[in-house]
């Protein structure tokens, strides 16, 4: 049963370390960042699922206890997804740049509320295996599962965004942000994969895992965050 959800932007930018000298420009991001764990800790829920968009290579399972880096962006910062494992083994592969970013938030946080498990879909995933992925996710009966869903908007918005400026960057992400804010499942499920694809969102899959996991758990929503710095859509919202 999915009891909460919570919705964020992943762009390295909202590590102060990557971001450097811009740092304040994404402090209120943070900030409802923030706000939004607090909504999965308030949740109590018996199990938190950190879904971000990945390369192919780097789609699949991170056990907790996961390891990544910001290396690639001139940091030497690490992180960890929750808690340290005593047997390392299984955890070789380093974190995707989603669940680095998402692992840094719950780090930022103190996440102490549950096991954390992570999951990077692969941005070109269809919108139907997306659904099913969401739903076996909180299949489990009686198990209080809560979703930490990574991803930006549109990279479109702006002549100096990194796709350049596109004219239906707006009004997708202006749907996306409806979407999100009325826990309108059907909505995200609807998000046409070509499209999302042109204009760079890189959240569309996570968010159609989210529309699976949701169906039927009437939940609402509440859209804390809706702004484009650098001409690419950053979302926050809450559904609980």
């Amino acid at each position: 049963m999915l009891v909460a959800a919570a919705v964020c932007p992943c762009p390295p930018l909202l590590v102060p370390e990557v971001a450097s000298g811009a740092a304040p420009e994404l402090d209120a991001a943070r900030a409802f960042c923030v706000d939004a764990l607090g909504v999965l800790a308030a949740a109590r829920p018996d199990r938190l699922v950190v879904i971000g968009p990945a390369e192919e290579a780097e789609a699949g399972t991170y056990a907790e206890g996961s390891r990544g880096s910001f290396h690639g962006f001139g940091v030497d910062a690490a992180v960890r997804l929750g808690r340290e494992r005593p047997a390392p083994a299984d955890l070789a592969r380093p974190l995707p740049t989603s669940l680095a970013v998402a692992a840094w938030l719950l780090e930022r946080t103190g996440w102490a509320d549950a096991p954390i498990e992570g999951l990077a879909v692969a941005e070109p995933l269809g919108a139907e295996r997306c659904i099913q992925i969401g739903r076996e996710i909180v299949a489990a009966p009686g198990e209080r599962v809560a979703l930490l869903v990574m991803g930006d908007a549109s990279a479109c918005r702006t002549l100096k965004a990194p796709g350049y400026l596109d004219e239906r960057a707006e009004p997708y992400d202006a749907e996306v942000a409806r979407a999100l804010g009325a826990a309108d499942g059907a909505a995200l499920a609807a998000l046409d994969p070509g499209m999302s694809r042109e204009l760079k969102a890189s959240g569309r899959a996570p968010w159609q895992v989210l529309a699976g996991a949701a169906q039927d758990a009437g939940l609402s929503g509440d859209l804390l965050y809706d702004e484009a710095p650098y001409g690419v859509g950053y979302l926050v919202a809450t559904w609980s």
